[in-house]
């Protein structure tokens, strides 16, 4: 199969070739289903699976260019298939990870909304079991493994409750963020709004978000009719916010069973960069030619680092998603 045009396939296979790179990628693959894409000619059959180290090359040999692992954890991944009915495939579900995928245009902007996710994430208990990685672009993607996890919310067990349970987790950090969001990209820009529009090629309109903090503390939109006739009959209302939801993204509505997201250190064909672990503590001095084939080595940070999870550290949160008011 031919690999995406835009990629040079000696290097791409160069880089699979180092045995460092080829464990650090097996470490999330056991239980996992695998989907492996072979450029632009799209993605290889499903299920599929990563056993040992030299399967990377092999693929990359036969013009893999991105290898890509479930968020649910399996009993049995290549038991999977299209035409499996929910409860079958709940069955066969032993768990699932937390993978919040924060993507923007603009790379800056994906770094703010990253680091205020963690800080989130710190505020709700969860410290030593996350962790971070550069998706290999403009993004970066966030995780917490199955052993942070409680055993049951609500009465029902966790291992269950995908592709709700990261839904609801992902909409209540999106929310507790926003404004935040907001607020230190326009600190970025210097209160430049003309360079947001600029960079995102939206609209003044598109990126403008009317409304009021209710009582509880909570924003509240309005449509801008409905804002400008609160003006207009007098009531006090704070002026138009930036509107990042317009450009900025937390993926919660793609989150669905047989969901994927690219291992770590797997190569983005968009960019031809390495999606790489990040240090939790130091995204700010990140930079994206780290990634560079040819810069990458195994970090001795870890996406989804299973051995330094602490079980129920992740309880509070949980707690909080479900108990938001949407």
């Amino acid at each position: 199969m031919a690999e995406a045009s835009n990629l040079d396939r000696e290097k791409i296979i160069r880089y699979y070739s180092r045995r460092e790179i080829e464990e650090e990628m097996l470490y999330n693959c056991p239980n996992r289903e695998i989907a492996i894409k072979y450029g632009e000619s799209g993605f290889g059959k499903r299920p599929d699976t990563l056993t040992y180290p030299n399967d990377i090359l092999e693929f990359a040999k036969d013009g893999a260019t991105s290898f890509h692992a479930s968020e649910e954890i399996w009993k049995n991944p290549l038991s999977l298939n299209l035409e499996q009915k929910k409860a079958d495939a709940d069955a066969l579900r032993a768990g699932w990870d937390l993978v919040l995928d924060i993507d923007c245009h603009e790379f800056e902007y994906s770094r703010i909304a990253a680091m205020l996710v963690i800080e989130e994430l710190k505020a709700a208990g969860v410290k030593k079991s996350l962790s971070i990685k550069f998706s290999g672009n403009k993004g970066f993607h966030i995780g917490v493994p199955f052993e942070a996890f409680p055993e049951k919310i609500e009465d029902r067990p966790v291992k269950s409750l995908f592709p709700d349970a990261p839904r609801k987790i992902a909409l209540y950090i999106a929310e507790m963020i926003k404004p935040k969001i907001g607020e230190r990209i326009m600190k970025y820009e210097k209160n430049d709004i003309s360079a947001i529009i600029k960079k995102t090629g939206k609209s003044t309109s598109e990126i403008s978000e009317y409304g009021f903090t209710d009582s509880q503390g909570r924003w509240r939109t309005l449509s801008y009719d409905k804002y400008k006739r609160l003006l207009e009959s007098g009531k006090d209302l704070p002026p138009p916010r930036l509107n990042v939801s317009s450009f900025l993204e937390i993926d919660t509505i793609l989150i669905s069973s047989r969901h994927l997201y690219r291992l770590a250190y797997s190569v983005n064909e968009k960019s031809g960069l390495a999606s790489i672990p990040v240090n939790p503590e130091k995204i700010s001095e990140f930079k994206r030619e780290d990634a560079a084939l040819d810069q990458v080595s195994a970090s001795k940070f870890r996406f989804l680092d299973r051995e330094n999870a602490v079980g129920g550290e992740a309880s509070s949160l949980f707690l909080k998603a479900f108990e938001w008011d949407f």
